[in-house]
């Protein structure tokens, strides 16, 4: 059934957004058999993203741990510091094919806010992003980024004043004005074709790091790690391993703890729920609403999971694991200072469990993560609430 993995997926929206959705998917299938299209959507992907981005051996920090040996799929270096600009400008190349006039969206950690932004102003679009007021306060710079792009950040005040109201804001305004907007929606979420578009843009990622592994030890990785909000960086990089002897791990935040609002670990707590338009896993609270959710990662913290990470979970094609946050503060720390390089929050989750992983499999074994941001937007607050763990 078109928009479902599994039982995972669908359109639950009102029937004028769901007319939307349905413009939107058919143009998406219109424009992903075009020549012209993917000509122009692979140009700027080589001429202003800096694709492909590279796989680095991270040998410092592989001898630091011991055991198997750590690759680096490159997000971070991608325009604008993560893996978001890989859909960002598709969609909008989307927006400006159905005649809007407008993007918008939300944004937690901020990432995909710049990209939407960054890709508006180079399509000639506006964009208006929605943060929850929370964010904002954790990602200064990324807010300042918006801003100087042109687009105009709307701060949410509402329940948590984090991911899951900033969507909630977006989805409303997006109702008033459908005509003349478009909704690009951040993960591997919400209602069809969102989904599978998205998963599309994203798998660049994995397509590109199977050709660099093999081009740099003969051979697919043993395993591959990524970290798992709504899971758009995570599924680009399995889709490329899901049909090879390739283990694969997403990684949820626990946060502080494993009860009920520390943590945004949606596959390890979850259960069968709609959120946002589409069924999939979702954190509950008493009354089977979305629960509070929480991660030191504000890209992380979202009580929802795309559906195809549901489908992977249910049939045990993926290992969902989890990472506490010191842990993933030990991990940004220490990345940094073995290979100079400053992972992102989200991606220091990933980083944390491979550091786990590289002791416990064959020390023959190659783990391959994918470090799907930069940690520049992350390192105000990491220094005010952590110091330098001197």
């Amino acid at each position: 059934m078109e928009g479902y993995y599994g039982r995972f997926g669908g359109a639950f929206v009102p029937q004028p957004l769901k007319d939307e959705m349905d413009k939107i998917a058919a143009a998406y299938e219109q424009l992903k058999q075009n020549p012209d299209y993917i000509k122009e959507l692979n140009h700027i992907r080589a001429t202003y993203q800096g694709r492909p981005t590279p796989v680095t051996y991270a040998c410092n920090l592989s001898e630091k741990i011991g055991g198997a040996k750590i690759y680096l799929k490159r997000e971070d270096l991608n325009h604008t510091g993560a893996h978001k600009l890989n859909h960002c400008m598709a969609e909008c190349m989307i927006a400006k094919h159905l005649g809007k006039k407008k993007v918008i969206a939300e944004t937690g950690a901020g990432q995909h806010g710049v990209a939407l932004a960054t890709a508006a102003a180079y399509l000639k679009l506006e964009c208006d992003i929605y943060m929850g007021e929370v964010d904002i306060e954790k990602e200064t710079p990324n807010v300042s980024r918006m801003r100087l792009l042109g687009a105009n950040v709307i701060p949410v005040s509402a329940g948590q004043k984090t991911l899951k109201e900033a969507v909630d804001a977006a989805f409303e305004v997006y109702l008033q004005d459908p005509e003349n907007t478009m909704y690009c929606i951040g993960s591997v979420v919400g209602p069809h074709p969102f989904p599978t578009m998205l998963r599309d843009f994203q798998s660049v990622i994995g397509t590109e790091a199977r050709e660099q592994m093999l081009a740099q030890t003969g051979r697919l990785p043993h395993h591959a790690v990524a970290c798992v909000g709504g899971g758009s960086n995570s599924i680009g990089l399995f889709s490329a391993f899901l049909d090879d002897n390739v283990q694969l791990y997403g990684v949820e935040p626990m946060g502080k703890g494993t009860k009920l609002g520390q943590n945004a670990a949606t596959l390890t707590y979850g259960s069968e729920g709609v959120m946002h338009g589409f069924n999939s896993i979702m954190l509950k609270d008493e009354n089977g609403e979305p629960a509070p959710v929480y991660s030191v990662a504000s890209g992380l913290d979202y009580a929802g999971v795309g559906p195809e990470h549901a489908y992977l979970h249910e049939t045990g094609r993926v290992n969902y694991v989890s990472v506490l946050d010191d842990e993933c503060i030990n991990a940004f720390f220490t990345l940094s200072r073995t290979d100079g390089i400053i992972p992102a929050l989200e991606s220091a989750h990933a980083v944390a469990y491979a550091m786990k992983l590289a002791r416990e499999v064959d020390p023959a074994d190659t783990i391959l993560v994918n470090l799907s941001g930069r940690g520049d937007k992350d390192m105000d607050f990491v220094i005010r609430e952590y110091g330098y763990l001197a």
